[in-house]
């Protein structure tokens, strides 16, 4: 496996790519959206059931397939969507830097308002050609259990801060299931991986625990995605968070999980534990338990999705752990046929490994092309 390279902050549309470093770069980027995906979809199906309940409704050892949620096998959730509208942000960033104006968090802000817009909306508005492609998906524009708080966060164009956070009592995990892509910055320092997903995580939720666990989330899979081992990745967001004031109940969480893997077999009853109230440290430890001690991304999965928590949440943050770190041909076959809006997740995917490998052939202060100026405008 080709060693992803690591190009200065500007990006890595600034450094010169090999052909083995991009198809690698794509593999991480689809197994993260599509991993991503696939443990919303298995988890759908529990969310708000108790362990006795899963066990109940699905057998001894619990759901072991994907199941009917929303009408279908293979549906995602608001997780799902918002993760895709963060990567549409993350890329109209990049375009938008041609015109002098460079602040991430804004894009994706206005990316995350799109998404809003699905939830209310009948469907796609086709004369809103600032809105770009992924705005007029019309399998988007339904409500898969948004939480009240993105709900509230983006029921206004007022942008959350770290010095002026949405919600200051938000303590759950959507920003976290969402913040996947920002780890696929890979040119990025892991510092501004963190820096950049704390700042959109507090346009929904301001509770430190909640934007840090996004922030830490991303950095791991930042780590994963530039080839560093999972158990390496999280050592490294350890001493990030040590520096963050109320990193306290993260750090926790997170060392937690890595005691736990030496406790012996692994459990549903372990992972009901460690995900505790369902808040987003809880949801954060149970996925890098899960991704340590997995089998494979089949059991891993399973393992993350039954328990008595958000079972969405669980299996959103393992897939992309577990997709980062071995792409996207490892993961499970029969799952990827069925899950919903995959021919969009895997354009999205190879959208911003194109933007990301190739930005300066597609658009530049001087010239661009206007297919992808349609795709992603400047506006």
């Amino acid at each position: 496996m080709a060693a992803p390279l690591t190009p200065k902050q500007g990006g890595p549309s600034s450094a010169v790519w090999g052909r083995a470093e991009q198809q690698d770069f794509r593999s991480r980027v689809r197994g993260t959206l599509i991993g991503a995906a696939l443990g919303d979809a298995l988890g759908a199906p529990l969310a708000e059931l108790s362990l006795e309940e899963v066990r109940a409704a699905h057998g001894p050892q619990g759901l072991t397939d994907l199941a009917p949620a929303y009408g279908r096998r293979g549906a995602v959730t608001a997780a799902t969507q918002q993760a895709l509208f963060t990567v549409d942000g993350l890329i109209r960033a990049q375009v938008r830097r041609d015109t002098g104006a460079w602040h991430p968090p804004t894009d994706v802000h206005r990316a995350y308002l799109r998404w809003a817009a699905t939830q209310r909306d009948w469907g796609p508005d086709e004369r809103r050609k600032e809105d770009g492609w992924l705005a007029r998906e019309e399998w988007l524009y339904s409500r898969r259990g948004p939480s009240r708080d993105c709900l509230l966060g983006l029921g206004n164009d007022v942008m959350g801060t770290l010095d002026k956070p949405k919600n200051v009592a938000a303590a759950g995990s959507a920003a976290a299931a969402r913040s996947a892509p920002f780890g696929l910055l890979v040119g990025w320092e892991p510092q501004l991986v963190f820096q950049l997903a704390a700042e959109c995580a507090v346009q929904t939720h301001g509770a430190p625990a909640a934007y840090l666990c996004a922030g830490a989330y991303a950095v791991v899979v930042h780590g994963l995605a530039r080839g560093e081992s999972l158990d390496g990745a999280v050592q490294r967001v350890l001493v990030l968070l040590a520096a963050r004031p109320g990193h306290q109940p993260v750090t926790d969480a997170l060392k937690h999980a890595l005691g736990a893997v030496r406790q012996g077999m692994p459990s549903a009853a372990r992972v009901d534990e460690l995900v505790g109230d369902g808040l987003a440290e809880g949801v954060l430890a149970v996925a890098v338990y899960c991704a340590l001690v997995g089998e494979d991304i089949r059991h891993g999965l399973c393992l993350a999705v039954n328990h008595g928590g958000p079972s969405e949440a669980t299996g959103a943050l393992c897939g992309g752990l577990l997709g980062a770190l071995h792409g996207e041909t490892a993961l499970p076959p029969g799952w990827v046929t069925e899950l919903e809006g995959r021919p969009t997740v895997l354009e999205l995917a190879d959208d911003f490994a194109m933007e990301m490998t190739q930005g300066p052939a597609l658009h530049s202060p001087a010239a661009s092309s206007p297919g992808w100026l349609a795709r992603y405008p400047r506006a």
